[in-house]
């Protein structure tokens, strides 16, 4: 019988998903949960590198929930799946005790990704937390844990990843052969643009469609949608390239011939943002339907969502013991035991 590999993916828990994260993420998820074995991390420990209020940690448990909730209703089949709570996993802090005297203080200090959390976390360069330093070791922490072969990151945390490979190869030469170098598998996907046409979707700029927005909602934010700001007029030829509208339409509308039928017509201006905008939401709302009433099925037995965590708590720690068991005897580090 032929094991499969194991991916180690997740997410951060700050609130609900939206179309941009379905796009980045998790259609990708979707598609590797039948061929590896996949341990899916709520990262709640990440969460405090940046220093929340006390506001911020109580509304974690709800948005584990909310994410759990999210993967599930976009198709994610929690028994092909191990959901966990890096909190609840407290080898992960053996684990960055000792990965943290494996890498030095300028490497950690030469990635691009930390200054710019700080910056966006309004943290200055002397108020720099040693926890969000720390944060590519920490993740390694996560990634090596269950021994992953494989992790799927965006371009922007690909470099993380080569900190944890650097950590296993280090951890390797010192002590034994006892971690793989995992891959960084980095999806051939664009981001999705805001509806406001300013940057990527993200949920701190309010520019999102969220994956459990109502049918109103969605229709809504649609409708306010940027355009072509130049095109005043049904009649005035009209920019496809760079338009939100029509990059939604690209990702969520499977009629092709629609698709390139309203391109052509918004080009030679034989076509109105009404007419372009309508058809797309028609194609959201038969895209959002089966994931609503998905969401709704698990909404309805909210017993279930903390069930699927709480098995996958008990299988990931089960997994990290015997991670902590083989990194320890290979240091030598089972004395008086």
């Amino acid at each position: 019988m032929t094991t499969k590999k194991r991916i180690l993916t997740g997410d951060r828990p700050t609130g609900k998903l939206h179309l941009g994260h379905y796009v980045g993420s998790l259609q990708n998820r979707v598609a590797l949960q039948d061929s590896y074995e996949c341990f899916f991390i709520i990262a709640d420990l990440h969460v405090l590198t940046t220093r929340p209020t006390r506001e911020d940690i109580a509304a974690i448990p709800q948005n584990i929930r909310d994410l759990v909730l999210d993967h599930l209703a976009v198709g994610i089949d929690p028994n092909k799946v191990t959901f966990y709570v890096q909190s609840a996993v407290k080898e992960i802090y053996q684990l960055n005790l000792i990965f943290e005297m494996l890498v030095t203080v300028p490497r950690l200090t030469r990635l691009p990704s930390i200054k710019d959390m700080a910056r966006n976390a309004n943290i200055d360069e002397e108020q720099l937390p040693f926890g969000l330093l720390g944060y590519p070791v920490l993740q390694a922490g996560d990634i090596l844990m269950p021994r992953a072969h494989l992790v799927p990151v965006g371009k922007d945390n690909e470099a993380h990843v080569e900190i944890t490979r650097e950590i296993a190869r280090r951890f390797n030469y010192l002590y034994g052969e006892v971690f793989p170098e995992p891959e960084a598998l980095v999806p051939d996907v664009g981001t999705l643009p805001g509806i406001d046409g300013q940057g990527k979707m993200s949920k701190s700029a309010g520019n999102a469609i969220f994956l459990s927005d109502d049918a109103k909602t969605v229709e809504q934010k649609v409708r306010g949608m940027y355009t072509d700001p130049n095109r005043i007029r049904a009649d005035i030829p009209g920019r496809v390239e760079g338009n939100p509208v029509f990059a939604y339409h690209d990702a969520f509308n499977p009629d092709l011939d629609e698709v390139n039928d309203l391109k052509l017509r918004y080009r030679q201006g034989r076509v109105g943002d009404v007419e372009v905008k309508r058809k797309l939401i028609a194609a959201l709302e038969a895209f959002l339907a089966p994931i609503r009433e998905r969401r709704a099925h698990y909404e309805a037995n909210p017993s279930l969502v903390d069930e699927i965590i709480a098995a996958g708590n008990q299988r990931t720690r089960a997994v990290a013991r015997e991670t902590v068991q083989l990194m320890e005897a290979a240091m030598g580090l089972t004395y008086f035991r």
